[in-house]
């Protein structure tokens, strides 16, 4: 299976590429923390390369040692795992969810940094997402420049154009989700295409396309909507780099055109999957855009520092996203976030982690409803934007994906197909 793979070559490799990065950056720690700051490099190595070697080895999975706030929730989860009716009593690295094991490696990787300061708090992947982000400077500028041109007659769009507009940047949002350094083990991949001009073309390589219900939830929003009440959409952030800057416009496009009146955005709150979004990343992002000398990228991340202080942008990050939970389980593990979750009109699910979390990870029948996939998650409307790059996908027509499968044996995890898959909850 695909999660054989990536146990067994992927992960190894993300985690020599962490290795690596310390070693490079071994001056700098000196420079800043002097004998201190070696030392720390010297302690983080040796427990990332005794990691990689219990995951190439199949050694059972080990309870967390350190006294982070999460470490308790995880050892439970362990402990849950070794209980599970049909499993083998000692959880292992390939004897285990594949969900499970890959989550409780970027934890580990979090433990080795966090457990030796003053490199505590050193963030391994950063320099792949900045680069991420510089490497598709030509998309971002493309696609910042058609944004605020549109932004400049937003205001006598009727009803048809506001739709395709949306449908645009949702569209622009799913593709956005090809760039994840996770998936290719930390290699770069940046967007070197207009984000814009391919779109027709990928339409066919949407297979569940439900656009139109979205537009539908905001339309009648807008009608329900009284005085008092805001409408409110959260993202579920995936990576950053290229793909937030496409969440970042979708968002805006969002307020500019009185759709919602405030967006949540939920990132993670320790580095993972070697790309995903965190707080530092959010606001190094806008700051990028708003100091670039190209007019348009500065605009937007001029306007989107306002939104920010304003508060009609709020970003948040919660342990739960960070846990190796599906999401079936937030209302008993993280009912905080549940509850927040419920005063939204939309959720939006970006990227492939968050399918996995949202569909409990499992070989489902590809006809399955997604409804029935997300076992009773529903604190309010939500939509998953995701390029297929893992094995599980639900709400395809009787006969889709054995159809697929037959021309693309790769297509569930390539990258080269998308869903926009809805539910509307309860």
């Amino acid at each position: 299976s695909f999660a054989y793979f990536t146990i067994k070559d992927r992960l190894p490799q993300i985690l020599t590429r962490v290795i690596d990065t310390l070693h490079r950056h071994k001056n700098e720690f000196f420079e800043e923390h002097g004998e201190k700051g070696v030392e720390a490099e010297k302690r983080a190595i040796s427990f990332l390369s005794k990691l990689r070697n219990e995951l190439q080895t199949d050694k059972p999975v080990t309870p967390l040692e350190d006294e982070l706030p999460d470490a308790v929730l995880w050892n439970q989860y362990l402990d849950y795992q070794r209980n599970l009716p049909n499993g083998n009593g000692e959880p292992s690295w390939f004897q285990s969810p594949w969900l499970y094991v890959e989550c409780y490696m970027y934890r580990r990787i979090h433990a080795a940094l966090a457990q030796n300061p003053p490199i505590n708090n050193f963030d391994v992947f950063k320099e792949g997402k900045a680069q991420n982000f510089f490497e598709s400077q030509e998309a971002i500028i493309t696609l910042c420049t058609y944004f605020q041109e549109l932004l400049k007659n937003i205001k006598d769009l009727d009803e048809k154009q506001l739709r395709d507009e949306l449908f645009k940047l949702l569209q622009v949002s799913l593709w956005g989700n090809k760039c994840d350094l996770s998936f290719s083990a930390g290699e770069g991949s940046p967007q070197k295409s207009s984000p814009l001009q391919s779109l027709e073309n990928l339409v066919p390589y949407i297979l569940v396309n439900d656009t139109e219900k979205v537009w539908s939830l905001f339309v009648n929003a807008k009608k329900n909507r009284t005085e008092r009440s805001n409408i409110r959409v959260d993202i579920i952030l995936d990576n950053a780099g290229f793909e937030l800057v496409t969440d970042l416009v979708l968002a805006d496009f969002l307020l500019s055109s009185k759709l919602a009146d405030e967006v949540y955005f939920h990132g993670k709150s320790i580095p993972w999957y070697v790309s995903d979004t965190t707080k530092h990343d959010f606001n190094w992002t806008i700051k990028q855009l708003g100091s670039a000398n190209h007019m348009w990228m500065s605009r937007c991340g001029i306007n989107w520092e306002g939104n920010l202080k304003k508060g009609i942008w709020v970003f948040c990050d919660h342990m739960f996203w960070t846990l190796p939970h599906d999401f079936s389980s937030m209302s008993e593990i993280a009912p905080d976030l549940y509850a927040e979750l419920q005063k939204s009109n939309l959720l939006l699910f970006k990227g492939d982690l968050n399918y996995r979390k949202l569909t409990g990870d499992r070989k489902w029948e590809y006809s399955v409803p997604f409804h029935q996939a997300l076992n009773k998650f529903h604190p309010a409307p939500l939509c998953s934007l995701r390029t297929l790059k893992s094995d599980t996908q639900t709400g395809l027509k009787p006969g889709q994906g054995e159809q697929i499968q037959s021309s693309d044996p790769e297509w569930m995890v390539n990258g080269k197909y998308g869903i926009v898959q809805f539910d509307a909850g309860l």
